[in-house]
């Protein structure tokens, strides 16, 4: 099992590792700023985390002793908006999408293969790759000048953005991407070309008529089984979709209680059947239902979830989990999630009982082990 894991939050960058029985805090960065995202690359051992600075900007760091220091890398660029360029209008505000980085929302490291290689997904919807782990970056230009990307739209955020990228261990050059709101994007040449892939995922929020339309999707978060990678689950903004034949086709999943609505969602690294979500009431109101903080767990590809609450609050708990804010180790028992109200619960056998470590931290964006 993993004996340490990252917590990013809203004022800072926090450390925890195995002591005893327990969880100690043992290191904290960037106190007062917003960590988005934190990737601990599991290939070269290195640690990558992404700031925004309000006046400053968003910043990218890379430490390679554990987060005891850091050192500024590159920062992905917009190429300039050209006189043949087609702006993009997100229709729910009538704003304008920016040609330039708002936020770096995910970080994937690329294939065994190529341990020099990173990929970044930001708002409004660029998709950046590195191939010197994080000193310069190149856009894809190809998925950010696709036609389609025009319809993409923001969900929670103002703009569009690319929140989930999955590499398949098989083929460094596959790669999927999670859009929020934009479907599931796949590429089989390395970004050269792209095609979307959401067939059979359901928009509740649109008209019946454009609900099943795989280009305006909103999944949440999109995870793929390391040991079989054609089946990938994703949690939707309406509900659970699981492939089982890498993208091509989803099946909605409606077995989860007490709610089909939330953020994140893991996958067992071994197994592709067991998968856990973190559950709330959706839209306006975005809290746990009944106040109470559960995790639902399937072992069985979604023919049915337990609802595991042994040890988290069961009563006036307001606590909701966004979509990086819940991790799984190799072993598949270990797993770690974090709250907006600042709590953190780690759990040894996979969700049967969990342990509280924090009630105090800042609001957490992302949780990871490494």
């Amino acid at each position: 099992m993993s004996d340490r894991f990252f917590v990013a939050t809203r004022k800072g960058l926090f450390r925890f590792d195995r002591q005893g029985a327990g969880w100690a805090m043992t290191n904290r960065s960037f106190l007062g700023d917003p960590v988005y995202i934190v990737f601990p690359d599991k290939r070269t051992g290195l640690i990558y985390a992404a700031i925004t600075h309000g006046h400053f900007g968003t910043k990218l760091h890379r430490s390679g002793d554990g987060g005891d220091t850091w050192e500024e890398c590159g920062v992905p660029t917009y190429p300039e908006l050209g006189p043949g360029d087609q702006e993009a209008v997100n229709p729910m505000s009538g704003k304008k999408v920016p040609w330039n980085l708002e936020l770096i929302w995910s970080l994937e490291g690329g294939g065994v293969d190529e341990p020099d290689t990173l990929w970044c997904g930001t708002v409004p919807g660029g998709l950046f790759r590195s191939k010197d782990r994080g000193a310069s970056w190149e856009m894809i230009e190809s998925l950010w000048r696709n036609p389609e990307r025009v319809r993409w739209f923001g969900g929670g955020l103002d703009y569009p953005g690319i929140h989930s990228i999955c590499v398949d261990p098989r083929d460094s050059r596959r790669v999927l991407v999670g859009v929020s709101c934009g479907g599931v994007w796949v590429t089989q040449d390395g970004g050269a070309t792209w095609k979307c892939k959401a067939d059979g995922m359901r928009a509740a929020y649109m008209p019946p008529d454009q609900a099943g339309d795989p280009g305006i999707q909103d999944p949440h978060c999109m995870v793929q089984c390391p040991s079989a990678p054609d089946t990938m689950w994703v949690q939707h903004h309406n509900g659970v979709f699981r492939t089982v034949d890498g993208a091509a086709s989803w099946q909605e999943i409606t077995t989860v209680e007490p709610s089909v609505f939330g953020f994140a969602v893991a996958v067992h690294p071994d197994d592709p059947d067991v998968a856990w979500t973190i559950p709330a009431i959706k839209d306006e109101v975005r809290i746990p239902v009944e106040g109470k903080v559960v995790v639902a767990r399937t072992r069985d590809g979604g023919q049915s979830f337990e609802v595991l609450r042994n040890g988290l609050p069961q009563s006036d708990a307001y606590d909701l989990t966004f979509r990086h804010a819940l991790d799984v180790d190799e072993s598949g028992e270990r797993l770690a999630f974090g709250s907006t109200t600042g709590s953190l619960w780690t759990t040894d056998d996979g969700g049967d009982s969990w342990a509280t470590v924090s009630v105090n931290l800042p609001p957490v964006y992302c949780v990871r082990f490494g």
